[in-house]
């Protein structure tokens, strides 16, 4: 099913976590071009997340990757906060936080209650169950959650993994980068290519 009140673009993605996969997301959707609130517990672990950026982006300088104008210009994308009030303006959300189903579901359900009922939230889980997830979210987010698995190291992996609950919509998938996506059935995952691009 489609959902009527998507956005039709994604300006502004906020991400929940500022530890490796946190920052490796704020890298990659700044050096594409996307703006990015990173929030994270407390001031130096966002602190600690951009730092971690900055130094991703000299090893791409002395590569010759990018040049310090991008380096700049991305760092500039990135807002860092400590409140998830910060988080308003974002049309996709995605939780980076620890591989803890409870922890997700909390910090899910602390976030979706601040969000536009537009806005795309996503979990950056390798291992558990988009569907179950959904499960004990409100009936309102469900539509519009779905899970994003990015590889380590973010900024070097040009694939992610979409994957759709029982209840994501059909417009409810990031498109971006090289995506395959999973739809759990049954606890079972068929795999399709959705999306065969770069997104940098």
């Amino acid at each position: 099913p489609k959902h009527k009140d998507f956005p039709m673009s994604i300006q502004t993605v906020g991400i929940i976590g500022a530890g490796t996969m946190g920052n490796g997301i704020a890298q990659a959707c700044a050096v594409s071009g996307v703006n990015v609130v990173m929030v994270d517990i407390s001031e130096a672990a966002v602190a600690k997340g951009l730092a971690t950026v900055a130094s991703s982006l000299d090893r791409l300088i002395k590569k010759e990757k990018i040049t310090e104008a991008d380096k700049t210009a991305a760092l500039s994308r990135i807002t860092t906060s400590t409140s998830y009030d910060d988080l308003k303006r974002t049309q996709l959300v995605i939780e980076a936080a620890t591989e803890n189903f409870d922890l997700k579901v909390k910090i899910l359900k602390q976030v979706d209650a601040l969000l536009d009922p537009s806005v795309i939230v996503a979990s950056n889980t390798s291992g558990l169950s988009i569907t179950k997830m959904s499960e004990a979210l409100p009936e309102a987010v469900r539509p519009r959650f779905c899970g994003i698995h990015f590889f380590n190291p973010v900024p070097m992996m040009a694939l992610v993994e979409v994957v759709v609950g029982a209840e994501t919509a059909d417009d409810a998938q990031p498109r971006g980068r090289a995506q395959v996506g999973a739809h759990e059935a049954a606890g079972v995952f068929e795999i399709e290519v959705l999306v065969a691009r770069r997104g940098r």
